[in-house]
């Protein structure tokens, strides 16, 4: 979503890092831009001027004059005066309440709002460990109820039954009254929304905020809306009062002035983004992390914390084992290829690294397909468990039947096991030298969970130990930091050929990402 606004600030920033001294005509010059890029990011201009005023005063006063490196320093100023807007600590969702805890859903129709409720309470369900009980009042739209108790049953999450006829008002009373009785700790109220905003709605909303006295009110905002989220934010605020903001589409490509306007116009916090389709496709958000992906930093505190999600510390913890001995074979691989696509792939993964945005037009020629990876699970598929556990035996016959029931060539049966060959050399090789397998495990997704504390990293972040996430922590091995549980320098996939890409430290060795032909 920010990718323009990210592309037009790093060029700005270029030109300023690149001088030696900066006078006050090269700042108001650099600040011209940032605001001309600002508001072509349809940012609000309340809020665009009193960003660059800020940043004006800080960037022409003595901090910069006397900095060594002028330019990184206002670069800095920039990305604090960023953090500021966003808002400057994330907050999650408060749950400090006597349960059974009210969690209202309010926003204009097509927002998102059933699918934000459903992936709210899967997130409390399963991360943290809480009772929820979710209720539709939506009795306007058709099937908007059904849709819900859909969701619940995909989700593992309990809604209200259904009963014809009754009003917005008398349903949030009955889901109260039904989770006081069932020991739920939190009831998710998903309540109707219009196309536009009206007087009725405003009635509506207002009864049953007192009919259910709701701890949290969250407005579900597109972040697609532009400008006019900001407008329906504060119409809803000054109306019913909200506690907080969830922005959903945040994968889409929208120029993302909506949530960075939000926190500033209304004063209430962005909590939560829709990052996808997917039901566990919501993340909390964090407006430094948001503020160093802008500028290009990464966001290497989001991918460690999403990769802890992902993998399965008890699946990893069996192949730990099984590689101590030396052992890895084609059912190991497959695990490995199935975790990179838990985190996103490759393009996703590379996304929240330091230093990714500057070099997109060779990413762009190094032909990143996530695809590959499903590809190459389902020729891992196609085998019988005895070819799985000794790939020695796949003569020509086996390997054409292989290829026919995962509908690729043969050749690519035959890449993926020199590949897997590559790999299973370098276990053994590691599994004799005692220390270095155990060194390259303390990463994620062989060993366990990560031995890195998201929390830990993000302080490291605050106190100038890893800039926008510009270093990696020294726990983290070689070879992006053992993301993905794949030690550095590791062959990459087949069918993504192109450049090994340069400054990026071990990740040639990830999979795909092809190391190229010899030339």
């Amino acid at each position: 979503m920010f990718e323009s606004l990210s592309d037009r600030l790093s060029g700005i920033f270029d030109k300023l890092t690149g001088r030696g001294a900066l006078s006050e005509n090269d700042v108001n010059e650099a600040l011209r831009e940032i605001r001309r890029a600002l508001i072509e990011a349809d940012v609000a201009l309340p809020v665009v001027r009193s960003f660059t005023d800020k940043v004006r005063n800080r960037a022409v006063g003595a901090e910069v004059v006397k900095s060594i490196t002028p330019g990184q320093m206002v670069v800095k100023i920039v990305h604090d005066q960023l953090v500021e807007m966003l808002g400057e600590e994330s907050h999650g969702i408060d749950l400090n309440a006597p349960a059974p805890v009210a969690i209202m859903m309010v926003g204009l129709q097509g927002s998102g709002k059933t699918t934000t409720t459903s992936k709210i309470a899967r997130r409390l369900t399963q991360r943290d460990k809480r009772k929820v009980l979710m209720a539709s009042l939506d009795t306007r739209r058709p099937a908007a109820q059904q849709q819900l108790k859909v969701l619940g049953e995909q989700n593992g999450v309990d809604t209200l039954p259904i009963i014809e006829g009754l009003g917005p008002v008398e349903i949030a009373k009955r889901a109260m009254t039904a989770a006081k009785l069932g020991g739920y700790d939190v009831v998710m109220l998903d309540t109707a929304g219009r196309i536009h905003i009206d007087e009725p709605l405003m009635v509506e909303m207002a009864e049953v905020k007192a009919a259910a006295n709701p701890h949290e009110i969250l407005l579900v905002a597109d972040a697609l809306t532009g400008q006019d989220a900001v407008n329906l934010a504060q119409s809803f605020n000054e109306r019913v009062g909200i506690t907080g903001i969830a922005l959903t589409r945040m994968d889409g490509d929208g120029r993302g002035g909506a949530a960075l306007s939000m926190q500033a116009v209304t004063g209430k916090p962005v909590k939560l983004i829709g990052t996808g389709e997917k039901s566990d496709a919501l993340e909390e958000f964090h407006p430094r992390r948001i503020a160093d992906r802008i500028l290009g930093m990464g966001d290497i505190v989001s991918l460690v914390e999403k990769a802890a999600e992902a993998i399965d510390a008890e699946k990893a913890a069996k192949m730990a084992a099984k590689m101590q001995k030396g052992h890895f074979d084609l059912e190991d691989l497959a695990e490995q290829l199935k975790q990179m696509e838990k985190l996103g792939g490759m393009s996703g993964m590379m996304g929240m690294l330091p230093g990714i945005g500057k070099m997109k037009k060779q990413i762009e020629a190094s032909n990143i397909d996530d695809k590959v990876f499903k590809r190459q699970v389902a020729i891992i598929g196609s085998m019988t468990r005895e070819e799985r556990r000794k790939p020695d035996i796949l003569k020509a016959s086996r390997k054409k039947r292989i290829a026919a029931g995962s509908g690729v060539d043969v050749s690519e049966v035959n890449k993926l096991l020199k590949m897997h060959r590559q790999m299973a050399d370098m276990m053994k090789m590691m599994g004799k030298k005692k220390g270095m397998l155990g060194k390259m495990m303390g990463g994620l997704g062989m060993g366990g969970m990560p031995n890195i504390d998201p929390k830990q990293l993000e302080e490291m972040a605050k106190s100038g130990q890893l800039p926008g996430g510009g270093e990696l922590p020294k726990g983290l091995p070689g070879g992006l930091g053992g993301l993905g549980g794949l030690p550095g320098g590791m062959p990459g996939l087949p069918g993504l050929g192109g450049p090994k890409l340069p400054g990026l430290g071990g990740m040639g060795g990830l999979p795909g990402l092809g190391k190229g032909k010899k030339k």
